[in-house]
């Protein structure tokens, strides 16, 4: 054991049009492509980014933080990418992965400025669901949107989550703290375990 890296959870899922995997070390410069070419388009929508995020150097520490949070089961990080594995196309995170009496998370997601429009988000965010649901067993999957968002409330909708609340100066996104419209998922068939959790 000593000098060998655990491997963390190999998840590769695939949709119709795209391959919605968990990040991995060496998407260092598909992650940093993406946020370079997006900068602009996802400023609004995001809390500000430093230099790092649009260079591989920047990604290689971030990704092997992500690594082990995908080992200890607290996150799981997916990128959207084309047939081929060649370009991100988006990313959708589910973070603060609680167990216990909780079974929940939060989900963040983006997508590439030339993908909008077409339906991708709702066919990985759909596969991403069952997974986290199904092989996570997560009972609870919050998501929250900027009320001007109307896309995002729109496809959190579809997607089965129903609005629970409305927080003020809820995130710090572009600089400032935004109001965001707070809703869940709930996995109505979610059981226990073996051992009862």
């Amino acid at each position: 054991m000593f000098g060998y890296r655990s491997a963390g959870p190999r998840v590769r899922l695939t949709t119709d049009r795209l391959v919605v995997r968990l990040v991995h070390e060496r998407d260092a410069w598909r992650l940093a492509d993406y946020y370079a070419e997006n900068r602009a388009f996802l400023k609004p929508w995001e809390p500000v980014r430093d230099e790092s995020h649009c260079y591989p150097s920047g990604w290689q520490a971030r990704l092997g933080l992500i690594a082990d949070m995908h080992k200890q089961g607290s996150a799981y990080y997916f990128v959207l990418m084309d047939p081929e594995e060649t370009e991100v196309r988006g990313v959708a995170n589910y973070s603060n992965v609680l167990r216990g009496s909780f079974h929940a998370c939060y989900l963040g997601y983006s997508l590439g400025e030339k993908w909008q429009g077409q339906g991708l988000m709702f066919e990985a965010l759909t596969t991403t669901l069952r997974y986290m649901q199904r092989q996570q067993r997560i009972h609870r999957i919050m998501a929250n949107y900027m009320p001007h968002n109307q896309r995002s409330g729109d496809l959190l909708a579809r997607l089965g989550f129903e609005k629970e609340g409305y927080a003020k100066d809820y995130l710090l996104i572009d600089g400032r703290w935004q109001d965001h419209v707070l809703t869940a998922l709930t996995y109505r068939e979610w059981t226990p375990d073996r051992r009862g959790q």
